[in-house]
């Protein structure tokens, strides 16, 4: 059942190496745990924002970095230009700097934080947890895949995937998901009948499912309750 504690959300600037880095921030008044979300190719629309609010109403003081610097997508189209044009090493020092900042905040003290990604972001996420191992407590992917050496991560991991994805093969999440059990990780993916990639994100009424959606979020919410309540 949600909490639905009133919190407010705010952007803010943190360091990003060679840049300033801007998110979307929002905490209740006493975080129990701290999320990174990252956002789909679409760039930071009012979905992944909405995502850090429901968070944050659970009690998690989230982050949603800007990979892309400001412009956002409404169409594939314009997803694939936008995700095209983007310089990779920057939004990996993006992602970095936004995780370093989070990581920064002092409520609550001595706590691994959760990642949550969306596709593109997904594919972030399991990065970051092997390059922060001493930080990333947990890992959340929908429907995104990276295929790497998971050896030195220390995470926890849960998947929300699509059986039938032509974004994301199936092929790809379960070479992902022998990645990550070879590393001896903790694993746990999810197929939902029936959906598409982009199944959660209410903003895509094509592909959009909410009872597929609600169940993600209700076995989301569990694991990190789980792993960082």
């Amino acid at each position: 059942m949600d909490l639905l504690i009133t919190t407010k959300g705010h952007m803010v600037e943190f360091d990003a190496e060679s840049g300033r880095g801007i998110g979307y921030q929002v905490s209740p008044e006493k975080p129990r745990g701290k999320v990174l979300v990252l956002h789909a190719w679409w760039g930071l629309n009012d979905f992944f924002k909405s995502f850090a609010d429901r968070l944050a109403s659970q009690g998690f003081l989230a982050l949603a970095p800007d990979l892309y610097d400001g412009p956002v997508a409404t169409s594939v189209e314009e997803a694939k230009t936008l995700h095209s044009k983007a310089d990779n090493k920057r939004i990996e020092k993006i992602v970095a700097g936004a995780a370093e900042y989070l990581n920064s905040m002092p409520s609550p003290p001595g706590r691994k934080m959760g990642v949550v990604g969306f596709s593109m972001g997904a594919a972030l996420s399991l990065e970051l947890s092997t390059l922060k191992p001493g930080s990333v407590g947990a890992v959340v992917v929908f429907y995104g895949t990276y295929p790497m050496d998971f050896s030195k991560a220390q995470a926890s991991y849960l998947g929300h995937f699509a059986p039938d994805d032509e974004w994301e093969p199936l092929s790809e999440v379960r070479a992902l998901e022998g990645k990550l059990r070879e590393a001896g990780r903790e694993t746990s993916f999810h197929f939902y009948p029936g959906t598409k990639h982009w199944f959660v994100e209410e903003n895509r009424p094509v592909e959009y499912n909410r009872q597929a959606a609600d169940l993600a979020w209700k076995r989301t919410l569990e694991f990190l309750d789980r792993k960082l309540g």
